[in-house]
């Protein structure tokens, strides 16, 4: 983690985040459920499932098998879904719903770095343009995170590219390569044991809000652990930086925001209910 006193030996470099639990509280896969169920893209049970599927997935290990049967059904979902309708929900509800989920302490970690002179990064297995537009919130200069596939306006239920696991690793080094940054350099944070390789593909991994797995992984490699546990409101904090433009610029992936951000990482049992909308 860079520290007061290190901006006179720091070389500048890419910092790496996750999304959930490491950027924001919680899932925004459940928070976006409910402006999806006003807007009639999904009954009130399938918002309750997602309920049950979050908190199941909180106690539970990560599981690869459970990720893509997770994967399946939420592409199952929303195969067929107007991009256009997600695109209007999601702009109009990312302020009042993402905002307050957000940790001050990620955003004085991402401060920080920005004062280092280090580039902001988020990787997520969510989808790009619902991803985009809280990354613009909190300051980063760039973000990868999953795409769908997309035909004449709606989505095919087709993954293009699903930034997780070791694909945000192969990220992180393409972008260290095409800025000029060495891997020792660069700083990587995250939760979840899924993200081990991208963590260990950096000089300084540190683990935020770490699920079992990773825990043991960081404390078994002296990584540094850390606790976020204040979320506040950004809109006075970033209004001024953030031009709504990029907030409502493109979500034609957003659904896999929905699903898979509280989902991706911690998977339940083979017999978790689907969470639909989460």
């Amino acid at each position: 983690m860079p520290t007061a006193g290190a901006a006179v030996a720091h070389t500048a470099a890419a910092a790496f985040f996750d999304l959930d639990k490491t950027i924001i509280a919680g899932s925004s896969a459940l928070a976006f459920s409910r402006p999806f169920r006003r807007q009639g893209l999904i009954s009130r049970r399938a918002a309750l499932r997602s309920v049950y599927a979050q908190l199941m997935v909180v106690f539970a290990g990560a599981d690869e098998d459970t990720m893509d049967l997770l994967r399946q059904r939420i592409t199952v979902l929303c195969t067929g879904w107007d991009v256009a309708q997600i695109r209007s929900i999601v702009a109009e509800t990312l302020h009042e719903i993402v905002e307050p989920l957000v940790y001050a302490e990620a955003t004085a970690l991402i401060a920080e770095h920005r004062a280092l002179g280090d580039e902001i990064v988020v990787l997520s297995a969510s989808g790009l343009e619902v991803v985009e537009p809280i990354a613009a919130l909190v300051g980063a200069d760039r973000c990868l995170a999953t795409r769908m596939g997309v035909d004449h306006g709606r989505y095919t239920g087709e993954i293009e590219y699903y930034c997780y696991g070791e694909e945000k690793a192969a990220a992180a080094r393409a972008i260290a390569a095409e800025r000029g940054f060495r891997l020792e350099d660069c700083h990587a944070y995250s939760d979840s044991i899924t993200d081990l390789p991208l963590l260990e593909a950096v000089g300084h991994p540190t683990a935020v809000n770490p699920d079992r797995a990773l825990r043991r992984a960081a404390l078994q490699r002296g990584w540094p652990v850390l606790t976020f546990d204040n979320p506040v409101a950004l809109r006075s904090r970033f209004r001024s930086r953030v031009p709504r433009v990029a907030v409502a610029t493109g979500v034609a992936a957003v659904v896999l925001g929905l699903g898979w951000v509280g989902l991706r990482r911690r998977g339940g049992p083979a017999g978790l209910p689907s969470p639909t909308g989460a």
